[in-house]
């Protein structure tokens, strides 16, 4: 099964940013494990990151004939992208939302989420394990 992971706005920063809140891994240390997990499932994985939400868009039309599976991390467009939104209920890979923190635990604009109805799950607040989280339901879900 092909995964399409995409990450959004200041996901790049990751290790850098707000270490007390996303630990101190590295977007390519985050790439490099939900890769590994992927291929113990069996999986073949596909990375994107953009702080533009019109690139993430794209990316979600250019990748949607390979893509079996997106997994998605939003960043704060989570909570306004009406048009990510719209993007992702118009491919045919099932959508996974996923997220480092708890977005619920924390300021509460953080707790809407605008894409959620569009996707097949939500998975957030247990760091990189929110998508490994993420890949076993994807998997569940392919089984089927």
């Amino acid at each position: 099964m092909n995964v399409l992971v995409i990450h959004g706005p200041n996901l790049n920063l990751l290790g850098e940013r707000e270490p007390d809140i996303y630990g101190t891994m590295t977007l390519a240390d985050l790439e490099q494990a939900i890769r590994s997990h992927a291929e113990r499932l069996g999986h073949t994985t596909r990375f994107f990151q953009s702080n533009h939400e019109g690139a993430l868009i794209d990316e979600l039309h250019a990748q949607r004939g390979w893509a079996d599976a997106v997994l998605i991390n939003p960043g704060a467009l989570t909570h306004y992208s009406y048009a990510l939104r719209d993007a992702i209920a118009a491919i045919r890979p099932p959508t996974y939302e996923v997220h480092l923190s708890d977005i619920t635990a924390r300021e509460p604009w953080r707790a809407i989420s605008v894409i959620r109805d569009a996707c097949a799950g939500v998975h957030s607040g247990h760091g990189k394990q929110s998508y490994f989280h993420a890949l076993d339901a994807v998997t569940v879900s392919e089984r089927r």
